[in-house]
């Protein structure tokens, strides 16, 4: 592990990207050290102090006295501020499929107590897994994907308003507005050196594309701006806010961007909107609502359309 954290600070581009801005920074589960894994692994002491050094985390920092690498800070001048809150969704998270707890008990104290604290104009919360959409809800039985949707205890919205996390190897954005009285957006992204079409040749990249556009959108932002029909991105991408504060109302533009720095899928919203309103967005049981049906209150033959098709297709005879 010391020795891939060593590669990766050499490199000439993070390094460049060093001098430019403040890198701070959460792990997923191969920082922490295993595929998948959780509060069994073995070794997330140790790996706990390698990711903090490769942060350059000061050795009197707190979080190098607590069980788990979460953080807060915040930016900016008052009226201006922007509070980013890192997650740590590996050390104290229970086995999958067991509906126990992601964060642990002193994490969730810690999170209200930052969500409660000092107000701020916005409020960022980075995590290494989907908050929002949950995947394995609508992909399954071919293949799962962690998300906080396989917690369903854990999936507790209230006081978020802008979400990123870079578990998986695509790039979306969705958005719930049933959580809370206000829209909650969830930018993913996949990182800039792992994605979903590099590991698939390239001759096969069309399929990613269609069972891309085959698995439901119920919370995924469509718009005109996306590069591809299904408003996903399967190569190497990055995940970006910009906040304009002289805007009036103030406005921000939410996007996803290709290696080359150019989007390829974006919204635009302001920050009046994603303040809370006085009631909250309700959806019965069995309706339909764009941004509010997760995917699990989805009818069986929409949740699992893609398994269908395709089973459908193998049992065809030629």
């Amino acid at each position: 592990m010391q020795a891939r954290y060593d590669k990766a600070k050499s490199n000439d581009g993070y390094n460049r990207l060093q001098e430019n801005v403040k890198v701070i920074g959460t792990w997923d589960d191969h920082d922490f050290g295993l595929n998948d894994a959780g509060k069994e692994f073995d070794r997330k002491i140790t790996n706990q102090r390698l990711m903090l050094d490769f942060l350059d985390e000061p050795q009197d920092s707190p979080r190098r006295k607590q069980a788990g690498v979460y953080a807060s800070y915040t930016f900016g001048p008052a009226g201006r501020q922007v509070k980013v809150i890192l997650l740590d969704t590996r050390y104290h998270r229970d086995p999958l499929f067991s509906d126990g707890n992601i964060l642990g008990n002193s994490q969730w104290t810690w999170l209200e107590k930052e969500l409660n604290g000092p107000a701020s104009a916005i409020t960022i919360i980075g995590s290494s897994i989907q908050v929002i959409s949950n995947l394995s809800a609508i992909t399954g039985p071919l293949f799962y994907m962690e998300s906080w949707g396989r917690f369903p205890k854990e999936r507790i919205l209230k006081g978020w308003s802008l979400l990123h996390k870079r578990r998986c190897h695509f790039g979306e954005i969705t958005r719930y507005d049933c959580a809370s009285g206000y829209p909650l957006y969830d930018i993913t992204s996949s990182g800039l050196t792992q994605a979903v079409k590099k590991a698939v040749l390239p001759p096969l990249h069309f399929l990613v594309r269609f069972l891309a556009w085959l698995t439901p959108s119920t919370l995924r932002v469509m718009d005109k701006s996306c590069r591809s029909s299904s408003c996903t991105y399967g190569q190497p991408n990055f995940g970006a806010i910009e906040i304009n504060w002289d805007a009036t109302p103030v406005s921000l533009k939410i996007e996803v961007g290709d290696a080359n720095g150019f989007p390829v899928m974006s919204v635009n919203t302001t920050l009046l909107e994603l303040q809370a309103r006085n009631s909250k967005i309700t959806v019965e049981a069995g309706e339909y609502q764009k941004y509010c049906s997760l995917e699990v209150n989805l009818p069986w033959i929409v949740r699992y359309r893609l398994f269908c098709i395709l089973m459908f297709h193998h049992h065809t005879p030629l």
